[in-house]
């Protein structure tokens, strides 16, 4: 789906973007509660580094504004609807592809037409919060995309350090998201065999047992095997924490990891 601008409500926001792009990132909200917004927005308006630079209630208004805007980063509320916002997030990414195919001089994915110069400035990074949030829920947001999870009960530091991490190009996720805490000394990596590496890598992307035996020529009841020995050695039980702590351990995604003294306000 094609990223367009054409509702009148693109203005807000828009002068104040131009005036503070070069020091401050913008944040983009997605958000149906005025309490919530002008609580996240006291929040960024005391820092030197984000700020609040657009407002909408749906995510059909959300892309418009997105697409003229381009803020650094937009959070987007789960409520909105778990396939819904989904869809939203692999949209941004397939437009992310069309751009870099056609900064190469290569095909489009999803046959827009070609952007503007004022359009091919780097597209918006997904950060999405909800009252409740699962280990299943926020891989899958992970895999479409985003780039940021959140509880909407997390601490105000946690936030901006959220932020923050994902204005910067990575991964983050608060880690009581996490059914079971994971402990980086408790059971390294290195203690898998290379086959359990295989399996945790292909669950890692999301693949089921019946997927991961095709994929590696074996029976699913061997897969069922090797994922109780990585179990055992991860002292993970879940295969969604599984995967999100195959990820943090390959420094894909951090996890409320203190934000770099050099980038604080």
């Amino acid at each position: 789906m094609e990223f367009s601008a054409t509702s009148a409500a693109l203005a807000q926001g828009g002068s104040t973007l131009a005036q503070g792009a070069n020091t401050q990132a913008a944040v983009l909200l997605c958000e149906t509660q005025p309490l919530t917004v002008e609580g996240i927005r006291a929040l960024l308006s005391s820092t030197n580094d984000l700020r609040v630079t657009g407002v909408c209630e749906n995510l059909a208004l959300c892309r418009e504004i997105s697409r003229r805007q381009r803020p650094d980063v937009v959070l987007l509320d789960k409520a909105l609807g778990m396939q819904v916002v989904l869809d939203w997030i692999q949209d941004l990414r397939l437009a992310e592809q069309d751009m870099d195919r056609l900064n190469s001089g290569g095909q489009f994915v999803t046959g827009a037409a070609p952007l503007s110069a004022s359009q091919s400035r780097p597209l918006p990074k997904a950060v999405v919060w909800g009252v409740s949030m699962t280990e299943a829920e926020a891989l899958r947001f992970l895999q479409a995309g985003a780039k940021g999870i959140l509880r909407k009960a997390t601490s105000p530091s946690n936030m901006l350090n959220c932020l923050r991490t994902v204005v910067q190009g990575k991964n983050w996720m608060e880690d009581s998201v996490f059914r079971e805490q994971p402990s980086d000394d408790r059971h390294p990596r290195s203690a898998l065999t290379p086959r359990e590496t295989q399996v945790m890598e292909l669950v890692e992307h999301g693949l089921k047992n019946r997927e991961i035996a095709r994929e590696l020529g074996i029976r699913p009841g061997t897969v069922k095997i090797h994922l109780k020995h990585i179990f055992e050695k991860t002292g993970v039980r879940g295969r969604y924490g599984l995967a999100l702590t195959g990820l943090r351990q390959k420094g894909m995604l951090s996890v409320e990891r203190p934000y770099e003294a050099a980038m604080a306000r």
